[in-house]
């Protein structure tokens, strides 16, 4: 099929229509169902990690080698002409002479956005700074859409850093398209920011602030954790809210039956381990889902018809 992702630059959530989004989520369950390992049959990709990430950067190369495709590329700025001086646009010129397309992952807000600027071939962001993270937030919809049958008018709780998670901006922007409603669990110093308020406001999506998790758990079809960030807060500070944001096993007695629990990893002591083994933990499949996702990013993006 035609497809109006096909040469395109993946930069940013909002960038997607609600069909796009759709027609991704639709092709990474293709591929999951039925693999196939030659859409990227003779092409280079480049795997350019700016800033280092374990998991993003091995699902995408493994994504790309599973569908016949080729790998260059770095995982540390240090080894690279970056260190000399180098800009980079002239960094992204060079490289996209040389390869099919470039996942590109950056500290720097906006990066992804400017190499797209300067790039020959279309330019893949795997997150830049604090801004965006599209291939999590469409793996994120693939996840959701499989345990839930559906995205339409779902009901989801987001628990924890809600200020600096780029996570649950861009999935709640994304969900936006679908009629969701939203419970916000957090401290008031890490609310979410008014920019996603004003966009959910703007489509007439309902959302609710929450104390705690015990009091919207029996009301949602999806609980998305996030690690509260020790480092953004002093010591005395941290200790007001440690503890506060922690799912443990006992507290899943109210929940739906259909009810999943998704967290973008790494957790660190959000999510106790006995939780793992409950009908409702869904967060490592979560991050297994992330392949297929970028499977059919990758498809989409470099083939006219998948």
């Amino acid at each position: 099929m035609a497809n109006p992702l096909f040469r395109k630059h993946i930069l940013s959530i909002p960038d997607f229509t609600r069909a796009e989004l759709e027609l991704i989520v639709d092709t990474a369950a293709r591929l999951k169902a039925q693999p196939r390992d030659d859409l990227l049959k003779g092409r280079l990709i480049a795997s350019c990690f700016f800033e280092p990430s374990t998991r993003t950067r091995l699902s995408f190369e493994t994504a790309i080698q599973r569908l016949g495709g080729r790998v260059i590329g770095f995982d540390n700025a240090s080894n690279t002409s970056t260190k000399k001086g180098e800009t980079l646009s002239d960094s992204i010129r060079i490289i996209s002479s040389y390869a099919d397309a470039i996942v590109m992952r950056h500290h720097k807000e906006g990066a992804a956005r400017l190499a797209s600027e300067f790039s020959e071939v279309p330019v893949i962001n795997g997150g830049d700074g604090a801004n965006q993270h599209p291939s999590q937030t469409l793996l994120d919809l693939f996840t959701i859409r499989e345990t839930q049958g559906t995205l339409e008018g779902l009901t989801l709780a987001f628990v924890g850093d809600l200020k600096y998670g780029r996570t649950v901006h861009s999935l709640a922007q994304a969900l936006s398209l679908f009629g969701c409603r939203f419970y916000f669990v957090g401290p008031e110093a890490l609310a979410m920011p008014d920019y996603i308020c004003e966009t959910l406001d703007s489509r007439g999506i309902s959302y609710t602030l929450a104390e705690t998790i015990e009091e919207v758990l029996p009301e949602i079809d999806i609980l998305y954790m996030t690690r509260v960030q020790k480092e953004r807060f002093d010591e005395a500070d941290y200790q007001k809210i440690q503890g506060r944001f922690v799912l443990r096993e006992d507290m899943l007695r109210g929940a739906r039956d259909n009810m999943k629990i998704l967290h973008p990893l790494p957790r660190v002591d959000e999510i106790e381990t006995a939780v793992d083994a409950s009908g409702h933990a869904y967060y490592f499949e979560q991050a297994k889902n992330g392949v297929f996702a970028r499977q059919a990013l990758l498809s989409l993006v470099l083939n006219e018809t998948v």
